[in-house]
């Protein structure tokens, strides 16, 4: 699974989590509830006055004839009412809730986040779409490039193109068909382009003119000009750009980086002269 692939999963993943977030929010809406919105202060105030007793009427005495005893009233049981006056307001006089504003604000957040990493994901799969690393370098016509490789004493001065983070350097076709590039579109014009990226920690590989090699002065690997693995902790050879020509132009796709194993046969001598490793070491 290339990184292309594995980001736009993670755009979708964040993009799926953000609609279940809102749904989620706007879920635990309801209506606005008056009794909730009241003041619980003015609810158990109103609560604590002692209520009012309201008396019953006593019933009416008849009287009786002398020979007879007059009926006593019983006593009336009194009742308490209680009775709360409740003033309905308009939910724009009542404002915000607590929970209508943490829900907001946590939509928000949500938001401002999901948005944030989906830009970052975006601009790592476009840095950008018509110049810069990740896009198609013109590096030039295949003539100028040779002018400035080729030099008069018969070695080769690779073309670092800062752009494209790369190494232009030649192969014949004679070693492009015994190597291990052959049909992969690494080569185009008798050039091929090397990342400038050391494949064990990253390190920038230089170039070594008296070897006519790279040699990484961090931890010592080598690599002969055409970035074959030679000597040191690298696991595979330098990582290289898929090439092509266009009207006579060299042009590099920055936006796709070729891994390669370790060749079991080189397709060209190293070192030819003095490692710049040494050089610097006993200097």
């Amino acid at each position: 699974m290339t990184a292309t692939q594995v980001a736009l999963i993670a755009i979708i993943a964040v993009a799926v989590l953000a609609a279940l977030a809102a749904f989620s929010i706007a879920s635990r809406r309801t209506e606005s509830d008056w009794r909730a919105e009241m003041d619980g202060r003015a609810l158990r105030s109103d609560r604590s006055r002692v209520p009012a007793a309201v008396a019953a009427r006593p019933k009416p005495v008849v009287e009786e004839p002398p020979i007879q005893v007059a009926e006593v009233a019983e006593p009336v049981a009194t009742q308490v009412v209680e009775i709360v006056a409740v003033e309905e307001v308009s939910p724009e006089e009542a404002g915000v809730t607590r929970r209508q504003f943490f829900n907001r604000a946590t939509l928000v957040l949500f938001g401002t986040f999901s948005l944030t990493m989906g830009g970052g994901m975006l601009a790592f799969i476009w840095p950008t779409l018509k110049s810069g690393f990740g896009s198609d370098i013109d590096a030039g016509t295949v003539d100028e490039i040779r002018t400035q490789v080729f030099q008069a004493d018969g070695s080769i001065t690779p073309l670092f193109r800062p752009d494209a983070r790369a190494y232009i350097v030649p192969i014949t076709d004679e070693e492009l068909s015994g190597s291990q590039f052959v049909d992969k579109s690494l080569a185009a014009g008798g050039f091929m382009a090397l990342f400038q990226r050391c494949v064990h920690l990253g390190c920038r590989v230089p170039w070594c003119n008296t070897s006519q090699g790279f040699e990484c002065p961090c931890h010592g690997s080598k690599y002969n000009y055409t970035g074959e693995y030679e000597a040191g902790p690298a696991p595979r050879n330098l990582d290289r750009f898929v090439v092509e020509l266009r009207d006579g132009r060299f042009i590099i796709k920055t936006g796709q980086i070729i891994e390669s194993p370790r060749a079991p046969e080189k397709t060209v001598a190293y070192p030819q002269g003095s490692s710049c490793i040494a050089i610097e070491s006993a200097g």
